[in-house]
């Protein structure tokens, strides 16, 4: 049970068109996928989402960790994750080396779920069996039409939730926007809305304030990740709920804002928190708080994760990868489903990768 060798690809969706948030303009929508193969000939798999930034700066991370994990067995993930943990110090253990680090730990779950012949939500022990989901999207590039057009796709598809990007130069632009989503999907559909950090306090405080008869669920990632006292001024002010964590490398922030009853909603990102028992780690915490988890981006990684732990309140739904892999998520009527097979219960196609 020990790891024999890995290798590292990449796999891309379609973008029809550049789309853009607050603080990103994205021209492609790309994935790195980790394969570990054990001796016994097992396999583990892992991806990260990559967008077009930085290739080779992750490549060269996952081959230097792809180094170190050679010859480990397979049931010692917190050892291998320690030792990675002192060979990064030097020149970093949160950035890019975070990600490739988290890549080679949920690899190294999708191979031990596959020995154990578990799906990883059993391997832990769960909570439910179903989780909520949410249809994400709503960038700042999109048309009014295309912005409608998604949305209504969402409700038809049962979606419960929808999230809105915001954080336009002119906060009012925001508001007109939302305006037009109520309207076009009804009171009977939550409303999220997402800056990216990408406003200041005073503009994030006018448009919390204006958008108050639109019934918005959360606000996340207003500004800032490190500006506790912009996240508390909010607060304070305006009493919307408050969303944060996809940016995080550790739980420092998280702490930070708990204790200044500055956070509603946590968001990890199982690539940046650390992998699996990290992520699992800053849901705890989170929970001594009483605030509940819904995660960033990784549906097919969080929703298993989210059965397993009694905050788990929802995950993030984008299809961009669901064309890519052997079986996607079930999701209906607004509620995903964990896979019954071992691991994850997923791979990405053959076809459909490149070798890196």
């Amino acid at each position: 049970m020990r790891v024999k060798k890995y290798s590292i690809y990449q796999a891309k969706s379609i973008l029809e068109k550049t789309i853009a948030d607050s603080t990103h303009i994205l021209t492609e929508i790309s994935f790195i996928v980790l394969r570990i193969e054990l001796y016994n000939g097992v396999e583990g798999e892992s991806y990260l989402l990559s967008f077009q930034y930085s290739p080779g700066a992750i490549t060269g991370s996952l081959k230097d960790h792809g180094e170190m994990i050679i010859g480990e067995p397979i049931n010692e993930i917190g050892k291998v994750f320690k030792n990675f943990d002192r060979s990064n110090e030097y020149f970093g253990i949160e950035g890019v080396n975070r990600w490739a680090q988290s890549a080679f730990n949920i690899a190294m779950w999708d191979a031990w779920g596959k020995i154990l012949k578990q799906p990883i939500w059993k391997i832990f022990g769960y909570y439910g069996r179903k989780v909520s989901i949410y249809g994400s999207g709503g960038w700042l590039s999109y048309t009014p039409e295309e912005l409608i057009d998604e949305v209504t796709g969402y409700k038809s598809r049962g979606f419960k939730s929808v999230k809105i990007k915001v954080g336009s130069p002119d906060w009012k632009t925001d508001l007109e926007r939302l305006k037009m989503v109520r309207h076009a999907i009804g009171n009977d559909i939550n409303i999220m809305i997402d800056a990216n950090q990408g406003m200041d306090v005073s503009s994030a405080l006018q448009l919390a304030k204006a958008v108050q008869g639109l019934n918005i669920y959360w606000f996340e990632e207003p500004v800032l990740h490190t500006d506790y006292d912009g996240f508390q001024a909010l607060k304070r002010q305006t009493g919307i709920s408050l969303a944060f964590g996809e940016r995080e490398y550790n739980t420092v922030s998280l702490r930070e804002l708990l204790l200044r009853n500055a956070i509603d909603i946590w968001q990890p990102d199982i690539l940046r928190i650390g992998g699996v028992e990290e992520w699992r780690n800053s849901a705890a915490l989170a929970g001594s708080f009483n605030v509940p988890v819904l995660p960033h981006f990784y549906k097919d990684y969080d929703v298993p994760l989210l059965c397993t732990i009694p905050n788990g309140k929802g995950a993030e739904s984008f299809d961009w990868i669901d064309k890519l892999i052997d079986f996607p998520m079930a999701i209906e009527k607004g509620m995903a489903s964990p896979s019954e097979r071992p691991g994850w219960g997923f791979r990405f196609k053959d076809n459909c990768l490149n070798s890196l």
